[in-house]
């Protein structure tokens, strides 16, 4: 989708916490207004620095805590905590933004000299390679919604409101069978065996969309479903790939960097760090071509985010690790809900004797209710989770436009 389709923001930010822009009225405010406009930046400028870092320590913090006993479905890697995720690095990218551009004019042309354009073309490098992973993970997230809908066909069959019968054995089973087929086809692919398909652009139109999931044609329809004219990265992408490229030469600004730049340099980092790591994040929690999660992070302990970032990422590593995960296609809890619900679902319909036994009649039941609860939370979830990696990208093009045009300025004065 071209930037000038950008319309605002659709996240509900204030469900987060206030925004750097309503601390700085409270707190650079209070510093006397000659400092921010003198060249050198002054108090206000190295208060709204600090601000900035911390606002960020505080939204990853909040990722990293547990959640209480009533807000279970927020846990880790849940559809809500990866939507929860994807919130904070909008809240993180609206802020650096907001830096930058409330610079006074001396500091303005600190972004087109040397090293600090340097860093910032590397960030926009980074942002750039960024959008083929959200393209990749929207692919992803229609995975998923073609997995709900053979959920949806064996909820239909066995929890129809009638007395079971042979019939609608048989199609629950079939349901559950396309779905393992699916399931291991896409492990397949996330371990590396590349099939032959491409994510496709944010630039489909929504009236596309729809046709390709409400026309007629049955398994062509499914099929066509990945074909576009407007592909987003080649066959031969790989999503670990693309991590390393995005975490390559990530280094935390030397003293005469900070110094040249006017403290700018690390806000840069910061966002580059945030940036790796909600790929990695996403990569890590929804199917994607070539998945793979080996890639190095490592941040300096002193900065007031790292501890809970680096605590984040190695919580996400172990999970990857465990032995009911190792050869997941995506880490989100959802995702394992529905490998264990239809992998149970399947073992209690194969074979089934009629009349049901009580026993297996409660089993039955169990397993239905099992199937409602991933059904709702697929349903309830996917939609949003897709605005708003869509949202991510279209910030990240706006940010990057705003930002080329402002240097292009500065080199070219009126």
């Amino acid at each position: 989708m071209p930037a000038t389709d950008f319309q605002g923001s659709s996240v509900p930010f204030a469900s987060i916490g206030r925004s750097l822009l309503s601390i700085r009225r409270d707190q650079v405010h209070a510093v006397d207004g000659h400092h921010h406009d003198s060249p050198g930046g002054g108090a206000a400028h190295d208060l709204e620095l600090e601000v900035f870092q911390k606002h960020v320590a505080d939204l990853f913090v909040d990722l990293a805590s547990s959640p209480p006993a009533a807000a279970a479905a927020d846990e880790l890697l849940s559809l809500a905590w990866v939507r929860r995720l994807l919130d904070s690095f909008l809240i993180c990218q609206e802020e650096f933004r907001v830096i930058l551009f409330s610079c006074s004019k001396g500091q303005r042309v600190l972004l087109a000299r040397p090293p600090l354009d340097r860093l910032l073309s590397d960030f926009f490098d980074r942002a750039v390679k960024a959008l083929d992973v959200c393209n990749a993970v929207r692919d992803g997230v229609d995975q998923l919604r073609l997995w709900r809908q053979h959920l949806e066909i064996a909820l239909a069959a066995l929890n129809g409101g009638r007395p079971l019968g042979e019939g609608q054995l048989r199609r629950a089973r079939k349901a559950l069978t396309d779905l393992t087929i699916l399931i291991l086809d896409e492990k397949e692919t996330a371990g590396g065996s590349i099939l032959n398909h491409r994510n496709r652009s944010f630039g489909r139109s929504s009236k596309e969309t729809h046709h390709r999931r409400t026309g007629s044609g049955g398994a062509a329809a499914s099929a066509g479903h990945f074909r576009s004219s407007s592909w987003s990265v080649s066959r031969s992408w790989s999503a670990a790939r693309q991590l390393q490229a995005i975490g390559n030469s990530l280094a935390v600004p030397r003293g005469n960097e900070v110094s040249a730049t006017n403290g700018l340099a690390f806000p840069v980092f910061t966002m580059s760090s945030v940036l790796f790591f909600v790929m990695w994040a996403l990569v890590a929690a929804i199917p994607c071509q070539d998945r793979g999660l080996q890639t190095h992070f490592s941040v300096p302990r002193n900065l007031p985010w790292a501890a809970s970032i680096t605590s984040l990422h190695e919580r996400i590593f172990e999970e990857s690790k465990k032995k009911d995960r190792k050869n997941s296609c995506g880490l989100l809890k959802e995702i394992q809900q529905i490998e264990k619900c239809s992998r149970h679902l399947a073992e209690l319909l194969d074979p089934v004797e009629f009349p049901l036994t009580g026993e297996k009649d409660m089993e039955l039941k169990q397993g239905v209710e099992e199937l409602v609860e991933v059904c709702n939370a697929l349903k309830e979830g996917l939609d949003p989770l897709e605005c708003q990696v869509r949202e991510v990208f279209l910030r990240i093009v706006r940010s990057r436009t705003e930002v080329l045009e402002c240097l292009s300025k500065s080199h070219n004065p009126e």
